[in-house]
């Protein structure tokens, strides 16, 4: 004991660090956080949010578990940070594709940027929870900077589609839950036994009381099948509709 206190009065009067570091040269290389972040959603696309873990990640990069808290501070920061990754990518997608420009066409912009949010979630379905969590337990202002990009983008369209900022901000809060709750319906699971042939038990229909559930029961096929994009851009039109509808009334003498 003498000794190791000894050893600690040395060092602070050395100005030395810790004996040992945890090293963030990994099997790869060295980190960064692109790199951290990149393996954290490989793994989560992979295994499910359940799998991550510092210490699983770390294992992934070949470094220890410690090493990476440079990168991300905690879990919470890693998972904020998948939210990040999802919205970089959603940025990407938007970039590569034509952007229509005219001042009539942001409605054409609208649902492009709703179909490649779609496509991105789809890539990524186990993250999309975070898109709601993070965001309920996030403020605003603490939003990755990707993220609030997005919300710009958004809000500058419907600004040109002649909205004032009540109606601009009622109309983004809309398409908001529109898009990710569409999304969210569409990546329940619904089959309970995907190795059952027949289709009632392949749903598990027979754990539903008739007598109580029958109105679901005489869906439940139906609302098994995916609405895909279309049914998103459907919608989507009827949501921008209805609110084109209420300002131009509202404008009218």
């Amino acid at each position: 004991m003498a000794k190791e206190q000894a050893a600690r009065r040395t060092g602070a009067e050395t100005g030395a660090g810790p004996a040992r570091r945890a090293s963030d040269r990994g099997r790869y290389g060295r980190l960064s956080r692109e790199r951290v972040l990149a393996s954290a959603l490989e793994l989560v696309d992979r295994e499910g949010l359940s799998a991550l873990s510092m210490r699983r990640l770390g294992a992934e990069l070949g470094v220890e578990a410690m090493a990476l808290y440079r990168y991300a501070a905690g879990k919470e920061v890693l998972l904020d940070g998948l939210v990040e990754a999802l919205y970089l990518e959603l940025a990407e997608r938007l970039a590569a594709g034509p952007v229509a420009s005219a001042e009539s066409a942001w409605r054409t912009e609208l649902h492009r940027i709703a179909r490649a949010t779609y496509e991105v979630c789809l890539a990524h379905p186990h993250v999309v929870p975070l898109l709601t969590t993070r965001m309920l337990a996030v403020p605003l202002a603490r939003r990755p900077l990707a993220v609030l990009k997005d919300h710009e983008r958004v809000l500058d369209l419907l600004r040109r589609a002649g909205l004032d900022d009540a109606g601009t901000a009622a109309l983004f809060r809309a398409f908001t839950a529109w898009l990710l709750g569409y999304v969210s319906v569409e990546l329940r699971p619904m089959v309970d036994n995907p190795d059952e042939e027949d289709p009632a038990f392949r749903l598990g229909l027979h754990r539903m009381p008739p007598q109580d559930l029958p109105g679901l029961r005489r869906a439940a096929p139906a609302l098994t099948e995916q609405g895909g994009p279309e049914g998103l851009a459907l919608g989507l039109d009827a949501l921008l509709d209805r609110f084109m509808r209420a300002a131009e009334e509202q404008t009218s003498p």
